[in-house]
Formats: structure tokens, C-alpha cells, sequence
């Protein structure tokens, strides 16, 4: 582990004022010095599937699923809590929603069977809210469609890799109840912040390579 000194970290926290510790619930943060747009047009949208996948802090699950041709778009956000747009503080403190990753893909490029396969590589599927180093039901593990026929493909994977595990998963697998966007400063975070936290291992982020 490298160590600073403290008038190091001390500047490193009043221009950040940030935990790199654990995700942004432990994180004060007052933004980032560029952003990346992602513009995608209508037709695109229009013509895109749609999956929400919960998988712990949401940074590194959004960064992730970036790498894959045929992910068009991703936004993180909060699902599948009350019907009432949390703040980020609020769904720290327990409002109920699920840090979740919308992920618009063109399944002529990729299935969702492959996008689930990328999401069990990354997660603990036995853990109860919990991922990584981060604990809260706000970082449960969850995959909610709001197409039915995809029900088939998910139960499918869900099957085998329960399978695999030889117990129950404790993942969700449930209709999306709500999804509200997460605030600008979450949205591509490890892209504005590369030496930002995240749980997952740094070599997963070479599998679309």
C-alpha cells in the first residue's frame, strides 16, 4: 500500500473531498474537473434493449459494461425503492434503492445472455448487500427487466450460475418497479476520476479488449 504524508493527503481532501476508501456513501464530493458526454440519438434509443443490473457501487459496474461492443448506452441510478426520487444522501441512508447500471445494448452485437455472463464474472452472487468492501442494501445485487420475453435468457443464466453455486443466489431477479437517474457527478465517474475507487479488479476492465 502506498502511504502519503499527511500534508499529502490533506491537499488531496480539500480539492477532492473525497474517501477513496469505499464508495461515494463515505464520499463528500463536489465534482469533477471535465465530463464525458455521451450523445445518442433517438433512432439509436429507439431501437436498443434495455437491462438494469445492480452489482454493488455502481461506478465500477458503469465503467465495466462500457468496454463491451454492443453496450450503447449506460446511466447509473437508483432502483426498485420507493416510488420518490432519493438523493444520493437518502439512498446512503437506507431510502431502499439498488445503485443500478441502465444498459442500452443493440442485441445484434451482444445478447443479454452474454451481458449477464459479463455480470456474474463481477459480483458475489451469495452476498447480501454487500459487494466488495461496500455494506447497505443500497449495494444488493439485482437484475431487473421491463421486457417480459427476457425473463427466459435471465432465468436461464440465473439457473446455472445458482447452479454453480450450489445455494440460493441472493440475487434479485424482479420486474423494474422505478429507476431514477443518479446525479451528473456520479455518471461516468471513473472516466472524470481514473484513480477513483472501485471494487472491481483492474484486469476486468481488459475483457472488451
Amino acid at each position: 500500500m502506498i502511504r502519503f504524508g499527511k500534508p499529502i493527503i490533506m491537499v488531496l481532501c480539500m480539492v477532492t473531498l473525497c474517501s477513496v476508501m469505499l464508495c461515494g456513501c463515505t464520499t463528500s464530493y463536489m465534482g469533477a474537473a471535465s465530463d464525458k458526454a455521451e450523445v445518442v440519438s433517438e433512432e439509436v434509443i429507439a431501437d436498443m434493449k434495455n437491462i438494469y443490473l445492480a452489482g454493488g457501487c455502481f461506478w465500477g459496474v458503469q465503467k465495466y459494461f462500457d468496454q463491451f461492443d454492443g453496450v450503447v448506452f449506460t446511466e447509473v441510478g437508483y432502483a426498485n425503492g420507493p416510488d420518490e426520487e432519493p438523493t444520493y444522501k437518502e439512498v446512503c441512508n437506507s431510502s431502499g434503492h439498488a445503485e443500478t447500471v441502465h444498459i442500452g445494448y443493440d442485441d445484434s452485437k451482444i445478447t443479454l445472455t452474454k451481458l449477464l455472463d459479463y455480470y456474474f464474472m463481477v459480483i458475489d452472487p451469495l452476498s447480501v448487500n454487500k459487494q466488495g468492501n461496500d455494506v447497505g442494501v443500497q449495494y444488493r445485487t439485482g437484475i431487473y427487466y421491463t421486457d417480459e420475453s427476457q425473463l427466459v435468457e435471465i432465468q436461464t443464466v440465473f439457473d446455472r450460475e445458482q447452479a454453480k453455486a450450489g445455494e440460493a443466489l441472493a440475487v434479485e431477479v424482479e420486474p423494474l418497479a422505478n429507476f431514477y437517474k443518479a446525479e451528473e457527478y456520479h455518471q461516468k465517474y471513473l472516466d472524470k476520476n481514473p484513480g477513483g475507487y472501485c471494487h472491481i479488479p483492474k484486469d476486468m476492465f481488459e475483457l472488451g479488449k
